[in-house]
């Protein structure tokens, strides 16, 4: 299936996006899945000219796509005069290289891209550091796949071409900069340790937002704290960790802190690199877990979240909130109430555009700490 989307600039490369339902992915609606692509390409500021939808039965491994289907897709792109593809999957260094000797034309994979959006939306230094790290890591990874082909280089087996040397000093000059990059972290960690451990001292509870990217975190900290922590429609909007005090009725009950939204397939260089940042959760007292209940894949996402938390070791109390229950039916909001309520964790519905449920996230909150000051 073929979509037209508006370009949005006219200086940019012609962009076809093809949009893969493949046979490992959890996602119950899988329009839902194909719109995020969409604007996670959108996030990244480029604009589109056409959508390739296809249906995987099964992927192979040497270039992700059937022979039959790489063919069809050449065709179609090669037609419309593309510039550059951007495929929803993540694909191995062998899979990119192949695909793209088919097309002839820079392909992007879901890993790069997710990398490039989080390389503009870091604001903070170790944000930008983290982010660095994990772009290298990436980097590095294409680069050693290369091994081969430019081996190849100089025309003859058994010896070391130009490109093997070349691909060597390439290898080494990452890895001293990921090495710099490293240091630095280390040195900005411990800055974050002595905070931490002064927090502790005054025995200041902490309580942690986490959840799918675009859930409303950011929206939801506002409105508990009446901060203006910018809140924007789009996909990873916060990236670095924000911290503010949390008053409930004129009294301190702790510090409240929004961390960066997960996202299905989120690279795993970006879980090692912002693991020092994550790392804020292992210390929280209490888990604000925040789930977009008008998204049709909600249930995949919290299990996208819970995954990725059990994978940082992270088992803390936690309560759902289930935000923009505005966006969906009594009768809908009914049915994923009775579908979480067999789980251990309270559950509180919320809006924060309606406001609509906070004033029992506010009570919860309140007897919470009541409970634990007892």
């Amino acid at each position: 299936m073929t979509r037209r989307i508006n370009r949005i600039t006219a200086e940019q490369p012609k962009t076809l996006l093809i949009a893969v339902y493949s046979p490992y992915n959890p996602s119950r609606d899988i329009r839902g899945y194909f719109d995020e692509f969409i604007h996670l390409v959108a996030s990244n500021d480029i604009s589109v000219d056409s959508v390739q939808e296809v249906r995987l039965r099964a992927v192979d491994p040497a270039n992700f796509f059937t022979k039959g289907k790489l063919e069809e897709l050449t065709s179609f792109a090669s037609q419309g005069g593309f510039d550059r593809i951007i495929i929803s999957e993540p694909l191995t260094v062998q899979q990119e290289r192949n695909i793209r000797s088919f097309f002839r034309c820079p392909v992007i994979d879901r890993t790069r891209l997710i990398l490039e959006i989080f390389e503009k939306r870091a604001t903070s230094a170790e944000g930008k550091l983290q982010v660095k790290l994990a772009l290298l890591q990436h980097e590095k990874s294409r680069l050693a796949g290369r091994g081969l082909y430019m081996s190849q280089q100089a025309g003859r087996i058994g010896t070391r071409g130009p490109g093997e040397t070349q691909k060597e000093k390439d290898l080494q000059h990452i890895e001293h900069l990921m090495q710099t990059i490293r240091r630095d972290l280390k040195r900005l960690e411990r800055i974050r340790n002595t905070q931490r451990k002064q927090r502790l001292q005054r025995e200041m509870p902490l309580v942690c937002l986490v959840g799918y990217t675009n859930a409303g975190k950011s929206s939801l900290l506002n409105a508990l704290t009446k901060s203006t922590v910018p809140a924007e429609n789009q996909l990873f909007s916060t990236l670095d960790t924000t911290t503010r005090e949390l008053y409930i009725k004129g009294t301190k009950i702790g510090l409240i802190s929004d961390t960066v939204g997960f996202i299905q397939q989120l690279p795993h260089n970006l879980i090692e690199a912002f693991k020092s940042t994550l790392d804020e959760l292992s210390y929280a007292h209490l888990i604000i877990h925040v789930v977009d209940i008008s998204n049709p894949n909600w249930k995949s996402q919290i299990h996208v979240v819970n995954d990725i938390m059990q994978e940082l070791g992270v088992d803390k109390p936690m309560v759902y909130v289930l935000n923009k229950s505005d966006l969906v039916s009594e009768a809908e909001r009914g049915t994923i109430v009775s579908e979480l309520s067999s789980g251990t964790y309270p559950i509180i519905l919320t809006s924060t555009v309606a406001e609509h449920g906070l004033q029992e996230l506010t009570e919860f909150l309140q007897q919470w700490h009541r409970e634990r000051a007892a």
